[in-house]
């Protein structure tokens, strides 16, 4: 099979606003110059219609929740429409009273919804009170089907779990998709920082070469407060660097940690057959061996 499949992809890293409409602006504007560029597929950051909230436990940021179908989810499935392209969104998503999720979803290109992913790794750290807000998703590691293809649409946290990747490649995943907030806290040291912004790019290209896949990195940047009368240096100073990668984990393109931009590359997607032909990790697994896996902690 020598046959080529390649797609246009576009990403868009911007800065958060705590008005929705100046949020969203920055998304559509950006979006219209994905597509302009060629685009078929537009990734964007996670939670893109406004502030990471998640920094405090405040109640009155479950007003911000929306169903899907929903008024944001409109406003990405008429853009897709008009545009005629993919788009992969991340909303604040109220599946009913006291069940809310942290939702990616997958808008075809006609407007419809082709599916979504609720994030499953939800975490609870400083600054990162996911917990709090989001109830973990209940679907699984399900690829979501499109006309460019099989989307392996992931979320944030997700994205340095092995298992998650190795379960949507399994599932048929052709792409592995990441809409991310994460920067760092200004209060750690140089070192510390470079080194988290290291290992958050390693464990992503390790996933692309574990899996024969291309990955998709889409974060956002700018430092935002967290607010509730904290000091104004308090807060996470998020590091864009969203990034593009192949499948055998090459940087085809890169964003820089402080400039809004769309960040554009071409992928091949029938390249996954031939890569994973020489590399055949899927031949060797050792299925036999791996039921530890499914224990919290393995002891003698």
């Amino acid at each position: 099979m020598n046959s080529r499949r390649k797609i246009s992809v576009g990403l868009v890293q911007q800065k958060g606003y705590a008005d929705k409409q100046s949020s969203l602006s920055d998304t559509i504007t950006g979006v219209r110059e994905a597509a302009k560029q060629g685009a078929q597929l537009v990734l964007l950051q996670e939670l893109h219609a406004g502030l990471y909230f998640c920094q405090r436990e405040d109640f009155k940021h479950f007003e911000m929740a929306e169903p899907i179908p929903g008024p944001t989810s409109k406003i990405i499935a008429d853009l897709a429409k008009e545009l005629g392209v993919v788009i992969i969104g991340s909303l604040f998503e109220r599946r009913t009273a006291g069940i809310y999720h942290n939702t990616a979803v997958v808008f075809e290109k006609d407007g419809s919804i082709a599916g979504k992913y609720r994030k499953m790794h939800i975490p609870d750290d400083p600054g990162f009170y996911e917990k709090f807000y989001f109830t973990p998703g209940d679907s699984g590691f399900m690829p979501i089907d499109t006309s460019v293809g099989r989307l392996g649409v992931l979320v944030c946290w997700d994205q340095w779990f092995p298992e998650a990747a190795r379960l949507q490649a399994l599932a048929g995943a052709e792409l592995l998709l990441y809409p991310t907030a994460i920067g760092w806290v200004p209060t750690h040291e140089k070192e510390e920082q470079g080194r988290q912004l290291d290992a958050w790019v390693t464990i992503q290209r390790a996933h692309a070469v574990a899996n024969g896949l291309p990955v998709l990195v889409c974060n956002r940047l700018g430092f935002e407060s967290a607010g509730g009368g904290a000091p104004q240096e308090v807060g996470i100073q998020f590091w864009g660097m969203s990034f593009i990668a192949g499948q055998q984990g090459e940087i085809i393109a890169k964003a820089p940690v402080d400039q809004p931009l769309v960040l554009m590359a071409e992928i091949d997607i029938a390249r996954n057959e031939q890569v994973r032909q020489g590399w055949p990790y899927f031949r060797d697994r050792r299925i036999d061996a791996y039921q530890g896996l499914l224990s919290r902690y393995l002891v003698e």
